[in-house]
């Protein structure tokens, strides 16, 4: 603007200008220093070292693990370059019908079926039983071939597991699961009936409904499955069920306050 009033005739100084304005004088002169980040060389390497383990944890869950706080260690990820950048996602329709939670445990359990590579044993199915409420995998079973006996299997697991002994149970109890052949048969419903579990089934082609078990095997897929070569099912078993006793007495869960599924309040109280 004072250049433009020179090339006009007038002349008028700075501080006559900034008074005019009201525009403080300081600021015409201020320049931004470059902010220097430094950081914690020791932290730093033992983030790399979590990460190594643990290559698809997010800033949270590794502050979790460390025991440190959670903003310099997503400082580290984001200047060393170590942060996955996440998809952008579009709109989702979600859902009408209730969702796959519950308020206290044993109030609702889900189950669904995932397929494994073996290697020489090609191509096993896994079926696993989770609590809705403490996120704990009650029961699983991996299996050569997917038929209702391994889902029945990962569902007898549970019972044994929850209450003691297979029989039927008193107290209601859903089990959800999507609408497969599997689950539909009339072998499995009759098995659920037996026990005294009431069956309930999500609504065609929205997985949603069935979120926790879907979530769960992202997890084990990422974190144990696709880092691993399985020769065999024997191998496959063995690391699985390592992995899955790992979920649920040690790793840090965000939807229970980065506690694991049995450090849940409600067990343990």
């Amino acid at each position: 603007m004072q250049a433009q009033l020179a090339e006009e005739g007038h002349v008028v100084s700075l501080v006559k200008l900034c008074r005019w304005l009201g525009f403080p004088r300081r600021s015409l002169y201020y320049r931004p220093k470059p902010r220097r980040r430094v950081i914690n060389t020791e932290l730093a390497s033992r983030v790399k070292l979590t990460l190594e383990r643990f290559p698809t944890y997010g800033y949270r869950r590794l502050a979790c693990v460390l025991g440190e706080n959670r903003k310099p260690i997503q400082r580290i990820l984001q200047l060393k370059g170590w942060q996955v950048r996440k998809r952008p996602q579009g709109f989702r329709p979600r859902a009408r019908s209730l969702p796959s939670v519950a308020s206290r445990p044993d109030e609702r359990w889900a189950t669904d079926l995932t397929h494994v590579w073996c290697g020489k044993d090609r191509r096993a199915s896994l079926a696993v039983i989770i609590d809705c409420c403490t996120r704990e995998i009650l029961g699983w079973r991996l299996s050569d071939n997917g038929s209702s006996k391994t889902a029945e299997a990962a569902l007898e697991e549970a019972l044994v597991h929850r209450f003691g002994a297979l029989g039927r149970i008193h107290q209601p109890l859903a089990l959800r699961s999507d609408n497969g052949l599997v689950f539909s048969s009339r072998h499995y419903t009759g098995t659920v009936k037996a026990y005294g579990l009431t069956q309930e089934f999500t609504t065609p082609y929205t997985p949603e409904q069935n979120g926790l078990v879907e979530r769960f095997f992202r997890s084990l897929k990422e974190e144990c499955i696709w880092l691993h070569r399985f020769e065999s099912l024997g191998q496959a078993r063995v690391v699985i069920n390592h992995w899955i006793r790992y979920y649920n007495e040690e790793r840090p869960h965000q939807s229970l306050g980065y506690v694991a599924p049995r450090a849940h309040p409600a067990l343990v109280a």
